[in-house]
């Protein structure tokens, strides 16, 4: 008996060592992107291509970029959509810059990140789970309730702020605009609880008890990383 109860304390002492480790790692993960210094002349080379932002303005696209990163991870690296057209240009130019770009991944994630375009909800399921999956990370970063929010997270107000062409405009909550008819282009933080789009709410809120992220590797990260569920 007193073998079993000593292998019995020791899976149980390993289980908890495990699952600590797990959270040490997501959090050192977090840590990382939130800190991490883009590489040399990315944002003058992102310039040439957004001429009419400042550097303080593309500086502000690259902490919205970290945050579309740290909801990747806190999903546990399932598929995230980009809800931004300025932070997505600034990604394809990060991706551009290829070994810096497999070296972030490789430290934030464990594993590669694809690149996906941005998008808004519509017909595709996939995409429509993962941008309510970006959003309630990117709420949850930025102490919003995601199923009443009263307020954009930066990544969803990037494009109105600085007034990108052609950018993907929110509001936290159109209604109003909805029922005074002249709701064309903007999009909706409430709409991402509404199944009307695709008959689900999938990705909205399918978290794990973890605050930290929804994978239970050592890497932090479940599954592939930015290529889909």
């Amino acid at each position: 008996m007193s073998t079993f109860i000593f292998a019995a304390i020791s899976l149980l002492l390993a289980i908890a060592l495990m699952i600590v480790w797990s959270r040490w790692r997501r959090a050192a993960r977090a840590d990382y992107i939130r800190t991490y210094m883009f590489p040399k002349g990315l944002l003058d080379k992102f310039g040439t291509h957004r001429p009419e932002l400042t550097l303080k303005e593309r500086q502000l696209v690259a902490h919205a970029l970290r945050q579309f990163f740290l909801a990747h991870l806190k999903s546990g690296c399932k598929f995230v959509a980009m809800p931004s057209q300025v932070a997505d240009d600034l990604w394809h130019e990060f991706i551009l810059y290829t070994r810096h770009y497999e070296a972030f991944c490789n430290r934030a994630f464990g594993q590669f990140m694809h690149h996906t375009p941005a998008v808004v909800l519509g017909a595709n399921r996939q995409d429509n789970t993962g941008l309510r999956r970006t959003w309630w990370y990117c709420c949850i970063e930025e102490n919003i309730n995601p199923k009443k929010a009263t307020r954009l997270p930066l990544l969803f107000s990037l494009d109105e702020k600085l007034k990108i062409p052609n950018g993907f405009r929110y509001m936290a909550d159109c209604k109003g605009v909805k029922r005074q008819g002249d709701g064309g282009g903007v999009y909706c933080g409430g709409d991402m609880a509404d199944s009307s789009f695709d008959g689900t709410t999938e990705g909205f809120g399918d978290f794990s008890s973890s605050d930290a992220g929804g994978g239970s590797d050592s890497s932090g990260c479940g599954g592939g990383c930015g290529g889909g569920d």
